[in-house]
């Protein structure tokens, strides 16, 4: 219940400088009643008097303005003032409080930072998620730790990003990996049938592959690698290979992405088709089943021939058609993501659309999956300064194409040099959407699925800032959460064959020096019996041996919940990260699953990058 009168004090309306006084009251809440329609964020608001009074004494030059939320008493830091601040991102975009305005009112910008400043900012943060709790917005720490979180590899200040670069397929708008992928698989198996391959009786399995796999063309193996590049995991055909069969096959072989002939990385989920089909295939090959009027194949040559029916498949058009006449079928909807777009877009940041699909493509599936969850009947060609179709990445970040105008419904282009805002265009190259915008380098932001097309080759020719989605995140978070309670089992065991471990070195050790008629590591050991050292060797080796048969098991299991064959996107073992990892890690300043996460973050959010730990901390 609300105690005392309500004090109707337009915001807006402040003239003088002191607080109009407010009478004795002996309750603590006051209810705000303001009138000022521009300012919804303070109506029905409840503070204590204290509060109250602190607010109007320390805001008045908030109070006095009139409109702009910049006004006078903030200022945006331009480009040509910017500086670095201690973590070396730019500061441009930073929002300044006006100090000389304050003093100008006689306020002192300063009055209500009594004490030291770590005791200041201890309140001030307790009050901060106090205020935040009781919006209903989730904090940035809350929305880190969870399936939705976005994860920072390098420290990102988003307020200086001028321009946001988004690709589309898997990226704005996501796909049902089965349905999408599975009529790619049914395309392609329909091309090998053609060509006489034996496909009968297959069907796409997905759980078959995971993103981050690589395809190892010489052998017909999928394998999954840890950041050294090593090889912890493979199967032949649809066939797992056991520990040994790994080791004894890939032991000193590293995996090496710049050899293409040999190996190629699952790095998007447009690979899943490709992946699952060829894996089957092998099995196909392995027994006998693909006649030999086919000629002379191995599993590089098969790599091949699927390789060319999927791209067919793609490059041919009907799968396309397919999905543009039934989209519902194909699209899985995100209601929020144009919000967090035009948030973006309305905090001054330029949006890009570009993207390797056709315009009639593009323009039939942006409509479907934006436009009927925009407001005031706002078409999606309204979100973004500039749109760029096929567009041929990665060249569009390494060569000079050329340029042209879409200008008419039916896709109908003409030649030209220069993008202009709110302009459609085809191919051309990423400089000239550099100069068009007279921004460069960091100042863009790029969002995309595809780690090579992309995050790394923008990063790595042009260093622009990176974004990489991955929607899987979603259940591999999910996954690690439900996977604690084993996991913690699985290191207990661990720790303890490790100190049963030492202890057994220690007495192996002491053995060999008494044979060799030297005295043991200590006096103590030294007096040891043999008897005795014996048979704690040997009761040591046994449980050592009974903890191996326990532990091995459960580190094959580790991960089950996310892909029973391969385990945790992100893992290549307990500790150790994939290949994968390293990748994103290497190449994307953030990462999350969809775009629309964005909304839990504003547009001027400074992601700083998690604590790197390394061997010898101590802590």
């Amino acid at each position: 219940m609300v105690l005392g009168p309500q004090l109707n004090c337009p915001l807006l309306s402040f003239s003088s400088i002191e607080p109009p006084p407010l009478p004795l009251y002996t309750e603590e809440v006051i209810l705000l009643s303001l009138s000022s329609a521009n300012n919804n964020y303070f109506k029905n608001q409840t503070f204590t008097i204290p509060t109250f009074r602190n607010m109007v004494k320390n805001n008045m030059g908030f109070f006095a303005k009139t409109n702009s939320v910049h006004g006078d008493v903030f200022s945006v830091t331009p480009p040509n003032e910017s500086d670095v601040d201690y973590l070396g991102q730019s500061t441009k975009g930073d929002l300044n409080l006006n100090l000389e305005h304050l003093q100008a009112f006689g306020i002192d910008g300063n009055a209500a930072l009594e004490g030291p400043i770590e005791e200041v900012a201890r309140t001030e943060a307790r009050e901060a998620e106090g205020l935040l709790k009781h919006l209903g917005i989730p904090s940035p720490s809350s929305s880190r730790n969870s399936p939705r979180g976005i994860f920072c590899s390098r420290t990102l200040n988003l307020r200086s990003i001028s321009a946001i670069g988004y690709d589309m397929d898997y990226t704005l708008i996501h796909y049902n990996v089965m349905a999408w992928e599975g009529r790619a698989y049914d395309y392609c198996m329909e091309k090998l049938r053609n060509r006489g391959f034996p496909v009968d009786g297959l069907a796409f399995d997905p759980d078959l592959v995971i993103r981050g796999l690589v395809i190892d063309r010489e052998r017909g193996n999928l394998v999954k690698a840890d950041r050294f590049s090593y090889i912890q995991r493979a199967m032949h055909g649809t066939k797992m290979l056991s520990t040994r069969a790994v080791s004894e096959m890939y032991g000193r072989e590293l995996v090496d992405l710049r050899n293409e002939s040999r190996w190629v990385f699952l790095n998007t989920l447009f690979s899943v088709s490709l992946a699952v089909a060829y894996m089957q295939m092998v099995d196909r090959l392995d027994g006998g089943a693909i006649l030999p009027d086919l000629g002379p194949l191995d599993y590089e040559g098969l790599y091949k021939a699927v390789g060319e029916a999927v791209f067919q498949t793609h490059v041919e058009g009907h799968l396309k058609s397919e999905i543009m006449s039934k989209p519902e079928q194909f699209v899985e909807p995100d209601p929020q993501l144009p919000l967090a777009l035009l948030d973006q877009k309305e905090a001054g940041k330029k949006l890009l659309l570009i993207t390797n699909s056709d315009y009639h493509y593009t323009n039939k599936m942006m409509q479907h999956s934006f436009n009927r969850f925009l407001p005031n009947d706002m078409d999606w060609r309204d979100i973004f300064d500039i749109v760029i179709v096929s567009a041929r990445k990665p060249e569009f970040f390494q060569m000079l194409h050329p340029l042209y105008e879409v200008v008419t419904d039916e896709g109908l282009m003409r030649p030209c040099f220069k993008a202009q805002t709110g302009g459609l265009y085809s191919g051309g190259y990423a400089q000239m959407v550099e100069k068009s915008l007279n921004v460069r380098g960091d100042e863009i932001l790029y969002v995309g699925d595809h780690i090579y097309t992309d995050v790394s080759q923008s990063k790595v020719h042009l260093r622009w800032r990176t974004v990489l989605i991955c929607r899987e995140l979603e259940e591999e978070y999910n996954a690690l959460i439900h996977s604690q309670s084993h996991r913690e089992s699985l290191v207990e065991l661990i720790n303890q064959k490790e100190v049963a471990g030492d202890l057994f070195n220690q007495f192996r050790l002491a053995l060999q020096r008494r044979s060799k008629n030297r005295p043991a590591q200590t006096p103590a050991a030294t007096n040891m019996n043999d008897e005795d050292l014996t048979e704690s060797m040997q009761k040591l080796l046994i449980v050592m041996q009974r903890l191996d048969e326990k532990i091995a098991p459960m580190l094959e299991a580790d991960g089950n919940l996310f892909n029973l064959r391969w385990g945790f996107l992100s893992r290549a073992g307990l500790w150790d990260k994939s290949h994968l990892m390293k990748q994103i890690e290497k190449y994307a300043d953030i990462y999350t699953s969809r775009v629309s996460n964005f909304l839990n973050y504003t547009p001027f959010m400074y992601f700083r990058s998690a604590e790197q730990n390394l061997a010898h901390d101590s802590y």
